[in-house]
C-alpha cells in the first residue's frame, strides 16, 4: 500500500512541474467588463496599428485582408446583399419595373424519367450507363426501375434536349423541367 501512495505521489509532483499552470494555487482575476456607454481604452499598439492601416490605400486594404484570412485561416463570409433588412417593407409594397414585367427566360433545365417501355428497360438501361457515365449495370438498372427519377439537373437547354431525345430514343418517357 505504501509504494502505491508513493508512486501516486511522485506522478502528482511531475505533473505539477511540467504543467504548473493546471496546479497553480493562485488565480488570474478576472476583467471586469465595462458599462455601456463608457468610452473603451486601447493599448498604445492597437493605436499605432489602426494609425498605419488607416494610411494604406484600399488596393492595400484588399490585398491587407486577403492576407489577414490566408494567415488565419479564415473562411470567406457569405455577403447579404444590401436591403436585405427592408424586405418587410418592400413585400409590403412590389413595385414592377421593366424588368421585372417581362416574362423570365428559363436558362437551366433538369431532365426527368418519368416512366419507360417495358419491352425496351434494356436498352434504356445500357443507354443511362453510357449517358451517367459514373454508373455500372447495376445501379443503372436500380436507376432506371426507381421512376419517376431526376437524370440530369442544370443543364442548358441544347443539353437537355439532347439528354431527351437519348433517352426517348431508348423508350424511355422523360419530362423536362
Amino acid at each position: 500500500m505504501n509504494s502505491a501512495k508513493l508512486i501516486i505521489n511522485l506522478t502528482r509532483s511531475v505533473r505539477r512541474i511540467r504543467c504548473p499552470r493546471l496546479y497553480s494555487t493562485q488565480e488570474q482575476p478576472l476583467q471586469v467588463p465595462e458599462a455601456d456607454g463608457v468610452e473603451k481604452t486601447y493599448p498604445p499598439h492597437i493605436h499605432e496599428i489602426v494609425d498605419k492601416i488607416s494610411q494604406l490605400t484600399l488596393m492595400e486594404v484588399a490585398d491587407l485582408n486577403s492576407c489577414l484570412k490566408t494567415r488565419l485561416n479564415i473562411p470567406d463570409a457569405p455577403m447579404m446583399p444590401m436591403g436585405m433588412h427592408m424586405m418587410g417593407a418592400a413585400a409590403a409594397e412590389p413595385e414592377k419595373t421593366e424588368e421585372e414585367s417581362a416574362p423570365q427566360v428559363q436558362s437551366l433545365f433538369t431532365v426527368r424519367l418519368a416512366k419507360f417501355e417495358d419491352s425496351k428497360k434494356i436498352a434504356l438501361i445500357k443507354e443511362v450507363k453510357k449517358l451517367m457515365g459514373d454508373m455500372n449495370l447495376v445501379q443503372a438498372k436500380k436507376f432506371v426501375e426507381s421512376v419517376p427519377v431526376t437524370v440530369k439537373e442544370d443543364l442548358t437547354k441544347e443539353e437537355a434536349e439532347t439528354l431527351k431525345s437519348a433517352l426517348e430514343a431508348a423508350g424511355g418517357v422523360v419530362e423536362m423541367e
